[in-house]
């Protein structure tokens, strides 16, 4: 069943309120006040809506946050029944140091339709819908992906663009890269956003590739399921500890390679507002005690992909 599209101003007050209550905290180095101002607002605005939430994708387990926990149950009641995923501020340090990409980011489905990923690494992989599906697999090396997205899109391997996290752990992936002359796009953070380049020409993306956070990998392809790009994620379990909670959760096979429509099912709305200005949208801004957001909505039913601006007047 379609999620109705009066919604989506719903969802996008939700994200956009939770970037206004942080942004007081841009540039003040303090990225937990930050975030638990978000959390703080999303919750609240969550809890207005006529509807009974679950929380799929959060803040932690109920043990490690107080609100937005995995499982908890929010909304004012109704019929509605949804699967709610959240990240209330993705990029934590961007608003800390004032940096570019800040977002407060909301992912809704239907109840059950979203995956209840473990507080875990993921391996992934998202590609332009310019790009057959056949062309590229988590499981092909590094190489093969490249040189089939080259030639898929008609171009010189030296032009295609590949995005990733900067971090230790893909050394060998960008030394790869670098072999092959291929251009590539580092990110210090912001791992649902860096997956969201291959949505559209304009970012100039082809391919992004490497390990990010679990949660933020479902949030990524809730968002990119309307697009008919390609998405695949496996699970990276690091301690005995997240196999035991991976396997509570109801996953058996810790090496299974998730497909999109797996992550993903039936209809969903995406939301990510900009708090600092990023390639996605631009950041939040000021006049007076008028604070006015741009918000990068999808909604899968009804193909809508587009960037939403809101204005709230908050009395200071």
């Amino acid at each position: 069943m379609a999620l109705e599209k009066k919604l989506i101003k719903e969802i996008v007050n939700i994200t956009s309120k939770a970037a206004i209550s942080c942004y007081k905290f841009v540039g003040k180095n303090d990225k937990i006040s930050a975030d638990r101002a978000a959390t703080d607002s999303m919750r609240n605005e969550i809890n207005k809506i006529q509807m009974n939430g679950k929380v799929v994708i959060g803040e932690g387990e109920l043990d490690e946050a107080p609100m937005l926990y995995i499982g908890e149950t929010l909304g004012a009641g109704g019929d509605l029944k949804l699967d709610i995923a959240v990240d209330p501020l993705e990029g934590t340090n961007f608003v800390a140091k004032n940096l570019p990409g800040a977002l407060s980011v909301i992912s809704i489905s239907e109840q059950g339709n979203l995956f209840n990923a473990p507080e875990t690494y993921m391996d992934k992989l998202a590609v332009s819908n310019k790009v057959p599906f056949d062309a590229t697999d988590l499981d092909f090396p590094v190489e093969k992906n490249v040189k089939n997205i080259a030639e898929s899109l008609n171009k010189d391997i030296t032009k295609v663009n590949v995005c990733l996290l900067n971090r230790p752990r893909h050394k060998k992936i960008i030394d790869q890269l670098k072999h092959m002359n291929v251009q590539i796009k580092l990110i210090s953070d912001g791992d649902v956003s860096g997956a969201l380049m291959v949505t559209n020409e304009k970012y100039n993306v082809d391919l992004f590739i490497g390990i990010g956070g679990g949660p933020e990998g479902v949030l990524a392809a809730s968002a990119i399921d309307a697009f008919n790009c390609k998405f695949q994620g496996r699970f990276i379990f690091s301690s005995e500890k997240d196999i035991s909670r991976a396997m509570k959760m109801g996953i058996k096979d810790l090496k299974k390679k998730y497909e999109l429509k797996e992550i993903v099912k039936g209809d969903s709305i995406f939301c990510a507002t900009g708090i600092t200005t990023g390639e996605l949208v631009k950041g939040i801004k000021v006049e007076g005690n008028k604070f006015t957001t741009e918000t990068f909505v999808t909604h899968k039913s009804s193909n809508m992909s587009e960037i939403v601006i809101s204005e709230d007047t908050i009395k200071t």
